[in-house]
């Protein structure tokens, strides 16, 4: 079989890919994931994807990478980096609808191939009492857009059109077929 690494950190990731029986080493990539003027989100994901799974030096090995964001109103959500931002957030996506998007890339030995997958979320209309319970429990705190659908989160997602998978983190049909391509068996 042939060996993988996952680009990430993630918790979120690292349970999708083990739920579908792949196995991987985990080496997160660092690298600098700030947006450059005028980048269309869909661009932005794509070369975030591309550049953590490109500084991995992985001979012979599938190097997997991803980047998730909350799209909303045409701006980008990403992590919050503090409690205000992140209620922010949350107050910003209550009773409505939002993107979200992930870009993921894979390097090998087959070369570079990489997809873009979006979802749409909807959040029932909540007020700042409850989004400052829920960033209360930690959950929110490293999650694109501030909440997490795996956990709590769940009880205010109203209605989630696309994938699954994707709004936590890494689309697994998309990033399965990708699997595939470059010659790794899932099933």
């Amino acid at each position: 079989m042939q060996q993988c690494i996952l680009a990430s950190a993630s918790p979120r990731r690292v349970e999708l890919l083990r739920q579908i029986g792949l196995q991987f080493s985990v080496r997160p990539s660092d690298i600098d994931e700030r947006l450059i003027d005028a980048e269309r989100p869909e661009d932005y994901v794509r070369r975030l994807a591309v550049e953590k799974a490109s500084v991995q030096s992985a001979q012979d090995q599938i190097v997997i990478a991803a980047d998730t964001i909350v799209l909303i109103d045409d701006s980008i959500l990403g992590k919050p980096a503090d409690q205000t931002q992140g209620l922010d957030m949350l107050m910003r996506l209550s009773g409505r609808s939002h993107q979200v998007m992930t870009g993921v890339a894979l390097t090998g030995p087959g070369g570079l191939i990489t997809q873009t997958v979006v979802s749409t979320v909807r959040l029932k209309a909540f007020d700042r009492s409850f989004a400052e319970r829920y960033w209360s429990t930690g959950e929110p705190n490293d999650k694109a857009g501030s909440y997490g659908v795996q956990g709590l989160g769940a009880v205010f997602v109203e209605h989630l059109e696309g994938s699954y998978s994707n709004v936590m983190g890494l689309p697994l049909f998309e990033t399965a077929q990708m699997l595939e391509t470059m010659g790794v068996r899932i099933i």
